[in-house]
């Protein structure tokens, strides 16, 4: 019983195992991956040493074999590898085959797939589309695998021995073993990749568009409090109504633009350097913000007189107080906002009453006199007269009326 069931289950395991070999047209296709080992590169001051990544990409009909080391995996090198590869080949394949990573997709499930957004701009700018390899199906890239293995053998190990000091110096042995990997001679049929490529494969590559592709980076943030987002390296404004809201980034070599709702919101140059401060535009900023940025001794100073000379001297009084002018700008401020809500003619009459009480009067006393009227001639007079009148009060007390106004002397 056990022995035949065990002949059954190898009859269909036999049978489940069946693989299809598959006719790659010439241009059809360009399969891309990562290898598995690293280089390692040594700093020639510290000696410390780094890894770098060897990004493969192949073209399955001829073989053809393109190599290229990073310092990364990241998006950025992914995007400029398959640049290279594509003015390496001198055209572009109709479709891009690459493994699952981050920088190819973001998901690849048997409903649906969605790509990495930098990726498929590159794709739509070459005129190629991307067809990621089903996930846990090697045999979907076959021929990227082996042509992997391929330079493993020819690139990895034999500069396994050899010591490189930058990222350069061995991209230059890469492209030398890469050179003696593409004429290698083929063990079963006549010709070498670069022979099969240029004689059955280039004519049905689509050509490289006319324009130059510049890689962009997406990403999604929130936007803080004060109206930033970053890069990676550098902050930059976007309009003040977006605090709190998700945003898309994208950042090329020479700019950093933000989307909101698929509408661009903001476009920077972007800084090649790290700076302290960001980079805001004022047009981004609240008024109080750039009203704030016109701060300065000289346009409150103009801004006093044309009030008038008690406003003058307040404003000077403000600015002089302290050791830099710097600090009386705020009360500057709160003073022209005064004016902006009581007018010039009540607020130089407000500085003359506080410099009658004071020389050095505070904007506390301004406001104060402005909320209370008393900078107007009749309220001003009317508490006068009150207060003289309370100045001439009965003193004599309730005890001297009770005795009908005799006393002892």
């Amino acid at each position: 019983m056990s022995t035949q069931f065990g002949e059954r289950y190898r009859r269909w395991a036999r049978i489940t195992k069946a693989t299809m070999r598959i006719q790659h047209k010439p241009g059809d296709a360009m399969q891309v991956d990562w290898a598995g080992d690293t280089i390692p590169i040594q700093d020639p001051v510290t000696g410390e040493q780094s890894a770098a990544y060897l990004f493969v990409a192949v073209l399955p009909c001829s073989y053809y074999t393109y190599a290229e080391a990073c310092d990364d995996m990241k998006t950025e090198n992914w995007l400029n590898c398959h640049v290279h590869a594509f003015d390496y080949f001198g055209g572009v394949a109709r479709l891009l085959i690459p493994d699952n990573c981050k920088t190819a997709t973001l998901s690849n499930t048997r409903y649906d797939v969605i790509l990495n957004r930098s990726y498929q701009e590159l794709a739509e700018h070459y005129g190629t589309a991307i067809v990621p390899a089903r996930v846990c199906k090697p045999r979907d890239k076959s021929a990227a695998e082996a042509s992997v293995r391929f330079a493993e053998t020819w690139i990895v190990a034999a500069l396994r021995d050899r010591k490189f000091f930058s990222l350069q110096e061995l991209n230059e042995a890469v492209a030398e073993k890469q050179d003696e990997l593409n004429s290698r001679p083929f063990k079963q049929m006549a010709g070498c990749r670069r022979s099969a490529y240029l004689e059955e494969e280039k004519p049905y590559m689509l050509p490289l568009p006319a324009s130059a592709f510049e890689p962009a980076i997406w990403s999604v943030a929130k936007v803080a409090n004060d109206y930033l987002v970053t890069d990676g390296r550098n902050k930059y404004s976007v309009p003040y109504n977006l605090i709190g809201e998700r945003v898309d980034i994208r950042v090329t070599k020479t700019t950093v633009e933000v989307f909101y709702h698929g509408s661009r919101v903001a476009s920077h140059r972007r800084l090649q350097t790290r700076q302290r401060d960001p980079l805001v535009k004022r047009e981004h900023m609240p008024p109080e913000h750039q009203k704030y940025l016109t701060y300065n001794a000289d346009e409150f100073s103009r801004w006093a007189m044309s009030v008038g000379p008690m406003t003058e001297k307040v404003a000077d009084h403000f600015l002089k107080s302290g050791k830099a002018a710097e600090q009386g700008y705020k009360a500057c401020a709160s003073l022209s906002k005064l004016e902006q809500r009581y007018g010039k003619q009540r607020l130089e009459a407000a500085c003359g009453k506080a410099l009658a009480y004071s020389t050095a009067p505070s904007l506390r006393t301004i406001a104060s006199i402005l909320k209370n009227g008393l900078d107007k001639p009749d309220k001003a007079e009317s508490q006068t007269a009150q207060s003289k009148a309370n100045s001439y009060g009965i003193t004599r007390g309730a005890a001297y009326f009770r005795k009908g106004g005799d006393h002892e002397c």
